[in-house]
């Protein structure tokens, strides 16, 4: 049995796969193929994917939603396909994950033109997920010039590199500015995930990062629930597995969760493997509080200890020797 397949304006608007029920589901949601400026067929990135671990992809073509129609007759019952659009302006990129099959997003603008709130309220009005796309990238256009307000995730960590390791200088900027961000965005109650994508282009690239969402089911608005509440990791590949979570007076909280400690000991607990010799460390509003060297297996479990009074929220970064990410999550919000 294949995918519902989702047209506008008709339809369930949200497709849905068989899936494995509640449980961690693997994607990547920036993805360009022939039908704007990527090099490979949808059916050859499909098929890449399903290789390289994932469970969905989201199709993000520049400017176009034309490939839509091919790529639901690319999902199945155990592979997802969300609808999106990079909507490429003038002065920064953004996902538009989950729109509606055949939805165009209004692209031709600038900062100046004050009108990308009517691009986020379409979107938002399809059910959809709204995301800065590699805030940082250092080409005309590339950087995001757009204040976060009204964006509902950053891309924090995208994998269109021009060497053979996907972590560089314009992921380090990103991730600095969402993790300084992180803070006062949790006191206000209103804080913006962090994603990691492929930006796939290219052979080889697909999945190279992707995100590791909890989500009820494998279906759109599922898994656009998940990255929305920040229940999700980012991974460098599918050999990467990691668990976080806090605990206090029996109570436990996992990742994009809050966990009402008082001041009660909170004992944090990250599990990690396929990231030989790794250095985990574990950040909080005061920066970063620990860290530990993984063995050579890459198998490990690195403990800490802190209260809600001392720590608002914790996460964690997992870096490989040379200083490349491995994986890092969303925190942990204690009250």
């Amino acid at each position: 049995m294949r995918a519902t397949a989702a047209f506008s304006g008709s339809g369930d608007p949200h497709p849905r796969a068989r899936g494995r029920g509640p449980n961690w589901y693997r994607g990547d949601c920036h993805v360009h193929s022939a039908y704007s400026d990527g090099e490979l067929a949808p059916e050859r990135l499909a098929a890449d994917a399903r290789a390289a671990g994932l469970d969905f992809v989201a199709t993000t073509e520049h400017n176009t939603a034309s490939a839509h129609s091919v790529w639901e007759r690319l999902a199945s019952d155990d592979f997802l396909v969300l609808m999106g659009e990079e909507v490429t302006t003038k002065t920064g990129h953004w996902l538009a994950l989950g729109i509606a099959s055949g939805q165009l997003i209004e692209w031709d603008y600038g900062v100046g033109d004050h009108l990308i709130d009517q691009g986020l309220r379409q979107v938002r009005d399809s059910g959809g997920l709204c995301v800065a796309a590699h805030p940082h990238a250092p080409y005309p256009s590339g950087s995001f010039m757009y204040p976060y307000e009204g964006l509902d995730a950053i891309e924090v960590w995208n994998g269109l590199w021009k060497s053979d390791r996907p972590w560089n200088a314009d992921n380090e900027a990103a991730l600095a500015d969402w993790g300084r961000a992180l803070a006062e965005g949790i006191r206000t109650g209103r804080w913006r995930p962090a994603i990691g994508n492929s930006d796939a282009h290219l052979e080889g690239q697909i999945g190279v990062p992707h995100t590791v969402v909890l989500a009820e089911e494998l279906s759109t608005a599922s898994i656009l629930d998940g990255l929305r509440a920040g229940r999700s990791w980012i991974a460098e590949a599918s050999t990467v597995d990691l668990s976080l979570t806090a605990t206090a007076a029996g109570r436990v909280a996992g990742i994009g969760e809050h966990l009402s400690a008082q001041r009660e000991s909170v004992m944090v607990r990250a599990h990690l493997c396929g990231a030989p010799r790794a250095v985990v460390s574990f950040h909080t509003d005061l920066g970063e509080v620990h860290r530990t060297a993984l063995s050579g297996s890459g198998v490990g479990t690195v403990e800490w200890q802190t209260r809600a009074e001392d720590s608002a929220f914790l996460r964690v970064e997992v870096r490989h020797p040379h200083g490349g990410m491995a994986a890092l999550t969303n925190p942990i919000v204690l009250a």
